[in-house]
């Protein structure tokens, strides 16, 4: 996936870090058993793992349980660091819906071990993203509604109002880590409702005021 570019308008980024959110919806981390984080859990996947909506999802032969998680994505579109919340959003381009793939298996076991997620969230095909739109068409980040459909029928659903940390609040905290760069993209966590996909799969991803995300699976 080297040559994947991000297109906004007439603007085409290469895609930088890709920083991503665990844990930011309290049903999310409660279904899955896990303490609510009282800061950001903060988690990276290679840039080698974005596709387009239209592609498909490749199962790894090392996996045999893969789940759908349904985001909200942010594009970076200028430089910053130690970015206050109060002017996070500005450092916005665009957003769109993105999916995080997840090997479940592989991370339940780097769990027990205490090893990093990288192998099970970072596989190629694993981080569909859907077309951007810019900034401005999005009056608020925290008023948006996330649905997730499986051959037509809704997995997941949720609301960005119940995220434990906002978007600007994430940026502020991501930036405080590591500069954000134009390019880079911050998946800002998922709902509850998440599940497994299995080869034959059609996904279909939804955001209120962004373009659709679709995507099929298939065995590696």
């Amino acid at each position: 996936m080297e040559d994947y570019r991000i297109s906004l308008g007439e603007t085409r980024y290469r895609p930088g870090k890709v920083v991503c959110i665990g844990r930011n919806y309290a049903k999310h981390a409660r279904e899955l058993g896990n303490a609510i984080p009282t800061q950001p859990m903060v988690f990276m996947k290679p840039a080698s793992s974005l596709i387009a909506s239209g592609s498909d999802v490749v199962i790894h032969p090392m996996t045999n349980d893969v789940h759908h998680e349904v985001e909200l994505v942010c594009l970076i579109g200028r430089r910053g660091k130690n970015i206050a919340q109060s002017d996070a959003l500005s450092y916005i381009e665009g957003y769109a819906v993105g999916l995080d793939m997840t090997a479940r298996d592989l991370q339940v076991q780097a769990k027990e071990k205490g090893h990093p997620w990288a192998v099970a969230k970072g596989f190629d095909t694993f981080a569909p993203l859907g077309p951007f739109v810019d900034r401005a068409s999005i009056s608020d980040p925290q008023d948006l509604t996330l649905h997730l459909t499986i051959n037509g029928e809704v997995r997941q659903s949720g609301h960005t109002s119940d995220m434990i940390f906002p978007v600007a609040e994430l940026i502020s905290w991501c930036s405080g880590l590591f500069t954000l760069e134009p390019g880079d993209l911050l998946f800002t966590g998922t709902p509850e409702g998440v599940g497994p996909v299995h080869a034959g799969d059609r996904l279909k991803a939804e955001i209120n005021g962004l373009p659709v995300l679709e995507v099929g699976v298939q065995q590696g």
